[in-house]
């Protein structure tokens, strides 16, 4: 493992648009465009939760693995983020996001993610059940997640990523 020098953010982005290099997303988009956007809602907080936006899909959506990462030049510290954002096939959605909730870093990791999942044009460009379906799921974890952290906290990465959920978050 690199223990003398940790890979800048450029670097980070660098290495997420390579693992992520012909993935596109639900509708299409290149993939690196999402875990992008997400960075930029967490950049304001702090480098390594914009590392962590830029890497939170990379275990669960590549062959990259955390002790890859590692040997890579990512810090622990992100490294730890990104497995406590990762899904398994053998947690439930909702379970997943409680456990996340535990833990704030992760959880605005997570806001984030959801923020730009839930942006009303990524949204209608789904089919009709899909997005019915991903909207009340999304909601769910918003509950859960958003007490998780500082209110200003979401109110900052939501006014970077997804301002429509501003109004939600006035009415939480």
């Amino acid at each position: 493992m690199n223990q003398t020098r940790f890979l800048s953010v450029g670097e980070v982005d660098a290495l997420a648009a390579e693992a992520h290099a012909g993935q596109v997303d639900k509708i299409g988009v290149p993939y690196i465009e999402h875990v992008r956007a997400v960075a930029a809602g967490l950049a304001p907080i702090s480098a390594a939760l914009e590392q962590a936006g830029l890497l939170h899909d990379i275990i669960e959506d590549t062959d990259w693995t955390a002790e890859r990462l590692l040997d890579a030049g990512v810090s622990l510290a992100v490294v730890e983020t990104v497995q406590a954002v990762t899904r398994t096939p053998d947690i439930a959605y909702m379970d997943m996001i409680r456990s996340v909730a535990a833990d704030p870093i992760a959880a605005l990791v997570k806001i984030a993610d959801n923020a730009h999942n839930s942006l009303p044009s990524r949204a209608a460009s789904l089919p009709d059940g899909k997005r019915e379906s991903l909207a009340k799921r999304y909601a769910a974890a918003r509950r859960v997640l958003w007490p998780a952290v500082q209110r200003h906290e979401v109110e900052g990465i939501l006014r970077r990523v997804n301002p429509s959920l501003l109004s939600e978050l006035e009415d939480a």
